[in-house]
């Protein structure tokens, strides 16, 4: 993305705005979610969101249902 420097009239380009995506290894989500039985606790023990385990699930090729058979 350019930007216009307010100061002095240049452009600037600037790359990697926004937040940094979290890097947890799938397989210890895939057990810690076997194990709970939910993304909420899931979540709670990794000290993220539950829309970042989806992601990391999503990132494999899986969805939560795949993985939690009520």
């Amino acid at each position: 993305m350019k930007i216009i420097c307010p100061n002095c009239g240049n452009e600037v380009k600037v790359s990697g705005l926004g937040r940094p995506k979290l890097k947890i290894d799938g397989i210890k989500v895939l057990a810690s979610l076997r194990a709970n039985g939910s993304v909420t606790a899931t979540a709670k023990e990794y000290g993220v969101s539950r829309g970042s385990i989806r992601n990391t699930l999503k990132d494999i090729g899986l969805n939560t249902k795949d993985i939690i058979k009520k």
